[in-house]
């Protein structure tokens, strides 16, 4: 196997858009220099601006649709199942 030999590259980019930069990719468990790999390395094999990698925080509409999901779910007047013969019978009554 060849031996792998590293080089340092230099990137200029606004101030504001780094940090934001470091704070998603801190997210993500990594830093700026292993998403700028992944990116070059994904690049290449693709031959094109690759991928899409997002943080997973839902917008504000989301969390209110889940926490009224949550809060229906646990009201005791709302009927549960835990057999999906059962609920499609009260469904289709």
């Amino acid at each position: 196997m060849a031996k792998s030999t590293s080089t340092n590259i230099s990137i200029r980019m606004d101030a504001d858009l780094k940090a934001a930069a470091e704070e998603l990719f801190a997210d993500l468990s990594m830093n700026i220099s292993t998403a700028f790999n992944i990116f070059v390395r994904q690049s290449l094999r693709e031959g094109r601006i690759p991928f899409n990698i997002s943080r997973s925080t839902p917008n504000d509409k989301t969390i209110a649709a889940m926490l009224e999901a949550d809060r229906i779910s646990k009201a005791p007047r709302v009927k549960g199942y835990h057999d999906i013969d059962e609920m499609f019978e009260d469904i289709l009554e």
